[in-house]
């Protein structure tokens, strides 16, 4: 994969403003083998106002949505993850050369740093966004979307927080419906063979969704809401990055992406 044209000068992350540095982020300590918390820190602190909402994009490709929306949201801070180092360069430098002050960005795999590296309860929204459908069976365990990620989504977000999530691959809409159905308590559809039952992670989030009250030994985690796409999206669109002008719409005979908001239940 790489960028389609080479940009002129060269890329800067500004690491520290923009660029999430090693200190900030320091290696796994031993003790994570253990227990799985002694890692975990709060994003939030790595921002110049702590106190605002956080919201997280996972997979922010060349930084399109950032870029749009940040400036837009002056009271959010936005931590943006993208694993290719090449698409992390280019979108961080987007936002140093626009001196957008409120978003980092980080190079690492967004769904084992949801795991290891962040604390409960600390992100207002997680955007999820046209990430890789791997369209072929025996590579669809790489995708975003499985029980283990939901679980790790359910306990990071605030209570009453959103994931926000667009695809315009019929296939993966599919797999992710089935997921969500399960955490949504709602009856699931037909599920490939290939989609496991959720299992204990799920049990153990349903039993703490339901809090002190225990009712029916657990709630459902999540309920599914529709997806309103941002303001200064156009007609069709849902969240106005590169790739969805490309994919949907007009460019695209007309395609309109999935979407949909689960939303964490607050007891």
């Amino acid at each position: 994969m790489s960028l389609q044209r080479t940009p002129k000068h060269a890329l800067d992350d500004a690491p520290g403003v923009i660029g999430v540095t090693p200190s900030e982020l320091p290696a796994l300590p031993d003790a994570a083998l253990t227990d799985p918390g002694a890692g975990r820190l709060d994003p939030r602190a790595w921002f110049a106002h702590p106190e605002r909402p956080l919201e997280i994009e996972i997979g922010s490709g060349k930084g399109t949505f950032l870029v749009e929306q940040a400036p837009r949201a002056p009271g959010v801070n936005f931590l943006g993850i993208e694993y290719e180092r090449e698409f992390y360069c280019y979108a961080a430098d987007r936002l140093r050369r626009r001196a957008v002050t409120n978003v980092r960005m980080l190079c690492v795999n967004a769904v084992e740093f949801l795991k290891w590296r962040v604390r409960d309860g600390v992100a207002s929204v997680i955007h999820l966004y046209y990430s890789d459908p791997w369209p072929k069976a025996k590579h669809h365990k790489h995708r975003v979307v499985q029980h283990g990620f939901l679980a790790e989504v359910w306990r990071v977000l605030q209570p009453g927080g959103e994931l926000r999530v667009v695809t315009d691959h019929d296939e993966l809409w599919a797999w992710c419906d089935t997921h969500f159905a399960h955490w949504c308590g709602e009856a699931a559809p037909g599920a490939p063979a290939e989609i496991p039952a959720p299992g204990a992670e799920f049990e153990r989030t349903r039993q703490a969704a339901a809090g002190d009250s225990g009712a029916n030994g657990g709630m459902a985690p999540f309920v599914r809401a529709p997806f309103v796409p941002v303001e200064w999206v156009g007609e069709g669109g849902a969240v106005g990055t590169n790739y969805e002008r490309k994919k949907t719409g007009d460019a695209a005979g007309g395609k309109q992406p999935h979407a949909c908001v689960l939303r964490k239940r607050s007891n």
